[in-house]
Order: structure tokens, then sequence, then C-alpha cells
């Protein structure tokens, strides 16, 4: 028989058992959507935090004390104050391949206007932090490296704290005084607003004042929690990395083949830690809803072995007028592809409408082009592999015997 002939044989088999074709998709089109939707969350959430990553700047390399940590290992406390001002003074003068540098020393605690009060961090950084993080000023001002000189008690605000403390965020605080652990802050500055990030962290709910003020009027200490940089460009960040490297080493006295005391990190290589992590998650989502894929083609083939024995003695009649068992094998099989294709086709664009859904509520999704190809691919093998061994059953039977079934 030719192929336009089975595909037809096949098409008329399946219209004229509605209830069991739709029962026997089923389980493909809930699979399939599963699947869908898995894969749009999971890459949605991980292009949102590229995203999220690249507003701080894709150049951006940071240092932190200690040495780089893997499995969260408990590190002795005095290996976490290791990066000192001498270090800070040496990475400006000799590090050609960094174009801004600010350290970092940060504090938690109570901000105090009046009545009204919030809980905020503090960061301690020079001004070049501003062009680092790529922050912008919306009113006022930034401090000054004359204010990181002085010590002086001056900082600038997120909305968030605008907000708290005087009632709006669009409030002309410029010049009040706030206190934060009792000590007094005048502000000079007001930052634009960034939101959430992709942790849920209200990125405008935050103080920045010269590291100076903050170290000697707030933390009492002489190190810094990390220092934070920019490299000229992207792809000089490895370069970049080990310029800096050579500079503490040097500084911390550190021997050839000792390990270092202190860690850099580029905004790079946390994206692709981030990118390997999202990656990971995604894919247990997605083996865990393909499961239901291999349930739904365990039915596809309970349902074609009953259809196999429904039409024993059609199968008969057609054996004994010249079918071979090669045409019978290929009907079956065609049968259970069609159903299994047919159910991919409902299950792709219902996980369109539910990830277009997700996205509709905030949840990050993208459906990518290849997760549908690969979707249609998967319906295709279950309905061969599923539907083989019905197919082999109505190739092997005896025209004689099968006719003669009742």
């Amino acid at each position: 028989m030719s192929f336009t002939n089975l595909l037809r044989v096949a098409i008329t088999a399946i219209l004229s058992n509605k209830s069991r074709t739709l029962l026997s998709t089923l389980g493909i089109i809930i699979g399939v959507a599963a699947v869908i939707v898995m894969m749009a969350i999971g890459q949605g959430s991980k292009e949102n935090v590229r995203s999220e990553l690249s507003k701080m700047g894709t150049n951006l390399l940071t240092i932190r004390p200690g040495s780089d940590m893997r499995g969260g290992v408990r590190q002795d406390p005095s290996t976490q104050q290791t990066l000192k001002m001498d270090d800070y003074v040496s990475i400006r003068e000799k590090a050609h391949l960094i174009t801004h540098v600010s350290p970092e020393v940060t504090s938690s605690g109570q901000v105090i206007y009046g009545s009204n009060n919030t809980t905020s961090s503090m960061y301690g950084e020079s001004p070049e932090y501003m062009e680092i993080k790529l922050w912008k000023i919306e009113d006022g001002e930034c401090f000054t490296d004359e204010d990181v000189k002085k010590s002086a008690k001056v900082c600038v605000v997120g909305k968030t704290v605008v907000e708290e403390l005087f009632g709006d965020k669009n409030y002309d605080c410029i010049g009040k005084t706030v206190r934060f652990k009792s000590i007094p802050f005048r502000i000079v500055g007001v930052l634009k607003s960034k939101g959430y990030n992709s942790w849920g962290m209200d990125q405008d709910n935050v103080m920045i004042a010269p590291y100076t003020t903050v170290m000697k009027r707030l933390s009492a200490q002489t190190y810094f929690s990390s220092i934070q940089m920019s490299a000229i460009s992207e792809e000089l960040s490895d370069e970049a990395i080990e310029q800096v490297t050579a500079i503490l080493r040097e500084n911390h006295k550190i021997k050839e083949g000792q390990e270092d005391d202190f860690s850099v990190r580029s905004q790079q290589e946390i994206m692709e830690t981030m990118s390997s992590t999202m990656d990971t998650i995604t894919l247990i989502l997605v083996v865990a809803a393909a499961f239901s894929l291999l349930v739904a083609g365990i039915g596809i083939m309970n349902i074609m072995l009953v259809s196999v024995t429904e039409r024993t003695r059609e199968i008969g009649l057609r054996m004994s007028v010249g079918a071979r068992g090669r045409d019978i094998s290929r009907q079956f099989l065609i049968e259970s592809i069609m159903i299994s294709l047919s159910g991919g086709i409902i299950g792709v664009g219902l996980g369109y409408l539910a990830s277009w859904t997700a996205s509709a509520i905030g949840l990050p999704c993208s459906v990518p082009l290849w997760a549908v190809i690969l979707s249609f691919g998967v319906c295709a093998f279950i309905g061969l592999l599923f539907g083989y061994i019905p197919a082999r059953k109505a190739a092997r039977m005896d025209p004689i015997e099968a006719i003669r079934y009742e």
C-alpha cells in the first residue's frame, strides 16, 4: 500500500474512535504543556538574572577577603580582614586595566527621621562607586573626594528610604538630616530608582556614604568588606583580574605556590555561574515533567493494543487481499505517531497559553524555539516507540486465524 492510502486508513481509524483518541492524547497534551512551561520559566528566569546582572555593568570586578571558598566551608575570621587601605591605593596607582575602584564597607541598621523609622543598609564607598555600579543621581549630587578625606557625615539615599522616612518618594529631602545607628547623616543626593532585582531585593532601600565615615563612625574597623572595580572593557576583564591578583599577592607577601587570601570575581563569571545553576534547576523540572510523557506513551501503547485486538478481523481481511505484514505494521505506527503528534500540537499551544498567563502575572517566562522543536521530536519518538509493539503484533497475525476471530 502507498503511504497516502496508509495515512487515509489511519485517519479514518482515529476519527472512528474520537473519545478513545482524546483520552490517549490527554497524557501527551499535559506532558508537553508541562515541559514547555518548565522550560519557559527556566529560560525566562535565566534571562532575567542575566539582565539584572548586566545592569550593574558587565565589566564589574569584585575583590573579597579570604580564599575562593567552595562548598561553603567556614573560614577563620582573620581571613576576612585581609583587604586594607594599602591594597586600595596600590590598585588605583598600578592597575592600568582598571578604570574605577571603590573600597566597600557595609552596615545595616535603623534609620530615623522625626517619628518615622525604617531598616536599611549603609554602604561605605568612594564617589567612583556610582560609575562602577551604574547608579544615577536623580536629585542633588554625590558626595565628593573631599567628603571622603574629612569622613563627612553625608549620604545619598534610595527612593524607598525617602518614602519610608518622609512619606513620599518624590519628597525634596536634600539637606535633611537623618540618623543611622544614632549617627546623624545629611542627605546630599537621591538615587534614581532601580526597583526590585531577580532575588526580590529592593535595590532602592539603600544608603551610600563615604567609606571613611562608615569605617570610623559606624563599623570601627580598619579593613574593607570588599573592593569594587570596573575593568576597561568586558573583553579585558580576565587580564585585569590577573593584574589585580599580582598586585595583591605582592602586597600580602604571598609566596609562589601559596593560596591567595582573597578572591577576585568578574561579573561575567557570576553570570555564568548563575546561568549554570538555572540550567540545572530547569533540567530537574523538565525531567520531572517528562515523566508524564513516559506515562502518556504507555497509555498510547495500551490503547493501540486494544485497537489491534478489536480490529483483528479487519487485519485478516487486509492480509487476505494482499496487504503485507509491513503494510499493517506501518498503518498502526502511523496511527500511533499521529495520536502522539496531535497531542503534542495541542500541548504546545496549551504550554504557550500557560506561559503567557504566567508572564502576565509577573513570572519571567520565555519559550525557546528549540523547546518547541524538541517537544515535537519527543512526541514523534514516543509514538514510534510505544506504537512498535502493537504494530509488530498486528503484522505477525496469521491471516486465516485473524479472519476467524470473533
